[in-house]
């Protein structure tokens, strides 16, 4: 019995990891590789700014001070209220979303900042209530992206509904405040990424939706998107967003000031609700509570699945995420599917044919623009930046330049580069021009050297040996941090790590390399991936981080089961099930739904149908039980004794099966080994 038990633990375990798919992290433990704190340094461990740095931030002074100061007006007009100790916190007290963290960004920037970064978190700063114009609301710096309001014949139209249900549901609590409790009438989803989504439960339950008939409204493929980036390719992209993001840095002038696109994301609870109307042409007139909306349809753009919409009687441009204040990632480093410039720029040159008569301009992000000829201009040199990169791009490679050739020349015309809305705050055009590469021609350059290279350690460790061992590439590193050849010394340094990752020399020199390259950086993400880098090389590599799947059940509830069942796939472990031949069905009782799973050629498949006779074990349960597995909260109790699952056939077999399932790893290291 004991051995059973154990058995049965291992399949609830296993289960639990295999189908818990979606990562939210919200901690860090690290390896004892700590150094010890730098004299002056923050409490990441960030040292001050170089000479090299303090000369390379005020260089960019000159040009910072000749941007638009209308933006600081914009960002202000028609502001109504704003809660000035905006701290948001979860069930259990943690606080996930804090405004107040960011009260540091005020005046010229410090050397330790890219002045036109700092220039850009303080209009990112203005947070609150503020009308765009008349009947069109929008809440900002609540969250990473912006809530905006409709206002309809009966209540709230809401686009966007942020990304976490606790601060959406603050959000909400200062509109019933400054304009009066109204009831939501609709709700509209510009796109697939989980700050624009994430937070409907916090605006009106899914009781309430279904009782007073609220249309759901999303572009085309919005589901399918939705469950593809956060089940699919959770678990890697959690990790690397935690660095992009500076997710556990301080918040202060050498740690985290925003990521040019708005401040932090929250990780509380995400949702999602149904869409009930989709849209999927251009243009589609539909009318929500009394209000004429023109859709547009632009799947590829920002996102897979996206739209914007016009509203003719105010004549109000909602650009969702097609265009920004800033110039956005043709390629994220969180890692996500490239997107197609080209395609993202003709979106652009379709919404001014088709919306040119817009007075407002209001979006996913930022802060909006009024009247008709600025609105015209930000789309022309919105347009025109992404086809420049496209455009320059593909002139490069065919002349023979390689990804990263191509982004050490291109530089942005004039015209663009001193347009604060095109600047790299969140895209930058160096890695921009290499997933345009990359879209066209994949990661291969056609160097037969690069075809098939040795892999990190073993290439360092040759390299570290052929330059006359660690200590003399240390030495070679200083030189080149001393003449503020930041670049050449992490490129050195990244050998000696991954050589020799306890080598405390190395990394303590990596750190500070990666502070001032950081320092420098004018895109938020950049700065954060410098930053989380070098916290790292300090602290120690990253042993855990803690999996919440409790604040993904929602959506996880509305997760169609195939695509459950190909995040299942993605953790079979190929050589331990090389011969393998399983066959399994798994009924939900609830829904009448068969799924039979079988592996074939080391591969995982799976098909809705009938039993299958031959399977050699049959797992009978409920579809409730099935997400409680998932969520982690299903007892051993619970798995082996209710009358919810029914086990017949081999349970050898079960077991076998998810022995061949791979525990994720939610921490895996980055800046060594």
């Amino acid at each position: 019995m004991a051995i059973y038990k154990k058995h049965w633990l291992k399949v609830a375990f296993a289960t639990k990891v295999a189908l818990g798919c979606v990562v939210l992290l919200s901690g860090i433990a690290c390896e004892d590789k700590a150094l010890p704190p730098a004299e002056g340094a923050n409490s990441n461990g960030h040292t001050a700014a170089s000479a090299a740095t303090i000369a390379a931030n005020q260089a960019l002074l000159p040009q910072v001070q000749q941007f638009d100061p209308i933006d600081f007006e914009q960002a202000q007009r028609g502001f109504i209220a704003r809660d000035p100790a905006l701290q948001v916190k979860d069930q259990e007290g943690n606080i996930i979303f804090d405004q107040t963290a960011y009260q540091f960004i005020q005046g010229e920037a410090p050397a330790s900042v890219n002045p036109s970064l700092w220039r850009q978190e303080k209009l990112n700063n203005m947070h609150g209530l503020f009308k765009v114009t008349d009947g069109i609301y929008q809440l900002r710096g609540h969250d990473l992206a912006n809530m905006t309001l409709i206002e309809g014949d009966s209540g709230w139209i809401v686009v966007d509904p942020l990304s976490s249900k606790e601060t959406a549901a603050r959000a909400m609590e200062l509109v019933r405040k400054e304009l009066g409790d109204k009831a939501i009438s609709a709700v509209i989803y510009t796109h697939s990424h989980v700050d624009h989504f994430g937070g409907v439960l916090g605006v009106i339950s899914a009781e309430q939706l279904a009782t007073d008939n609220v249309p759901v409204v999303a572009p085309e493929g919005f589901m399918e998107e939705v469950t593809s980036e956060n089940i699919l390719a959770g678990t890697t992209m959690g990790r690397r967003l935690g660095f992009a993001y500076g997710k556990w840095l301080s918040r202060d002038e050498r740690g985290h000031i925003g990521n040019g696109l708005g401040k932090s994301i929250p990780m509380g609870s995400i949702g999602v609700l149904q869409p009930t109307l989709i849209i999927d042409k251009t243009p589609q007139a539909v009318e929500l509570d009394g209000v004429e909306f023109i859709f547009q349809n632009v799947p590829g753009s920002e996102a897979p699945a996206e739209l914007t919409f016009y509203l003719p009687e105010l004549k109000a441009f909602c650009g969702a995420e097609l265009v920004s204040r800033n110039m956005h990632n043709v390629y994220t480093l969180r890692g996500a599917k490239v997107r197609d410039a080209l395609a993202w720029s003709n979106y652009i040159h379709e919404s001014l044919q088709l919306f040119g008569e817009a007075e407002v301009y209001f979006a996913s992000h930022h802060w909006p623009i009024w009247g008709n000829e600025a609105v015209t201009t930000f789309l022309k040199n919105q347009r025109d930046t992404y086809k420049y990169i496209h455009d320059q791009t593909l002139r490069l490679a065919s002349q023979g330049a390689t990804p990263g050739e191509i982004a050490e020349q291109i530089q942005l015309p004039q015209s663009l580069n001193n347009t604060a809305s095109s600047r790299g705050y969140y895209g930058t055009l160096k890695h921009n021009a290499r997933a345009v590469y990359q879209h066209y021609f994949g990661w291969f350059d056609a160097n037969p050297a690069h075809l098939d290279p040795l892999p990190p350690v073993a290439s360092s460790e040759r390299y570290v040996k052929a330059m006359g061992g660690i200590e003399q590439v240390i030495a070679k590193a200083q030189i080149a941090y001393d003449q503020a050849e930041y670049r050449w010394t992490a490129e050195l340094l990244n050998h000696a790590v991954f050589a020799e990752p306890s080598n405390k020399s190395a990394r303590a020199l990596l750190a500070r390399c990666y502070d001032q390259m950081g320092y420098q950086a004018e895109s938020g993400p950049w700065r954060d991936l410098y930053l989380s880098g070098a916290l790292e090389l300090r602290q120690g590599g990253t042993k855990e981080t803690n999996l919440n799947l409790r604040n993904a059940r929602n959506l996880l509830q509305h997760t169609p089961f195939e695509n459950l069942f190909d995040a299942l796939a993605t953790r079979l472990n190929g050589p331990k099930a090389d011969g393998v031949e399983l066959t399994l069905n798994v009924y939900f009782k609830n829904l009448d739904k068969n799924y039979v799973l079988w592996i074939e050629n080391a591969v995982l498949h799976h098909e809705q149908r009938t039993q299958d006779a031959t399977a050699s074990v049959t797992l009978s349960i409920d579809s409730e039980l099935y997400m409680d597995i998932v969520m982690g909260e299903a007892t051993l109790t619970e798995l082996v004794g209710s009358d919810k699952l029914n086990i017949t056939g081999s349970k050898i077999d079960l077991i076998k099966f998810f022995s061949l399932l791979e525990t994720p790893q939610m921490a895996f290291n980055i800046i060594e080994p």
